[in-house]
C-alpha cells in the first residue's frame, strides 16, 4: 500500500492506521514522498514521486531494510537509478485529471523489458482491463479506483 497524504494535518495518524491494517493483512506500507513520516511510524519504505526518483540511492544507503519504489511516465525516469521498482503510468485510458497519454499493452511491455528492475502498471486497471497487461512484463499491478467497492 501506498500512503499519500498530500500535506494532511492528520497524516500520522491516518499513516499509523494504515500500517495497522497492513501488518494485520501481511502488506507492507510505504509512504508517498515523505521519508520523515515513514521513518517516525516504522512505515516499510517510501515511494517517491518522479521528479523525487533522484533521491531513492541516498535513502536506499540511509535506510537498507526500506523499499524504496518510484513513479515513472517515461522510459527514462523508468530506468533512473537507485528505486527498487517502479510504478509506471497511464498504463491504459484513466479517468485521473492528472493521466497523461496512455501507454498501452505494447509501449509498456516495451518499457517495462528495459527498465532492469521491477516494474508495476498503474492507471485506467481494473477488473475489466487487468487482462490486457497481463504479457507486459508487469510484476504486479496498481490501482486507486479499481480497488474501489
Amino acid at each position: 500500500m501506498v500512503f499519500r497524504h498530500f500535506g494532511a494535518p492528520d497524516a500520522e495518524a491516518g499513516a499509523r492506521r494504515l500500517l495497522a491494517i497492513a501488518r494485520r493483512r501481511g502488506l507492507l506500507l510505504l509512504i508517498g514522498q515523505d521519508a520523515a513520516l515513514a521513518a517516525r511510524i516504522g512505515a516499510h519504505g517510501v515511494h517517491l514521486p518522479q521528479r523525487l526518483a533522484h533521491r531513492a540511492g541516498p535513502l536506499r544507503r540511509a535506510r537498507p531494510g526500506w523499499l524504496i519504489t518510484a513513479a515513472a511516465h517515461d522510459p527514462a525516469a523508468a530506468r533512473a537509478p537507485g528505486a527498487h521498482a517502479v510504478v509506471v503510468s497511464p498504463a491504459l485510458p484513466s479517468r485521473s485529471p492528472s493521466a497523461g497519454r496512455p501507454l498501452g499493452p505494447v509501449r509498456l511491455a516495451a518499457l517495462a523489458r528495459a527498465a532492469g528492475r521491477p516494474v508495476y502498471g498503474l492507471g485506467g486497471i481494473g477488473d475489466a482491463t487487468a487482462r490486457r497487461l497481463r504479457a507486459s512484463g508487469l510484476v504486479g499491478l496498481a490501482a486507486v479506483d479499481g480497488l474501489r467497492t
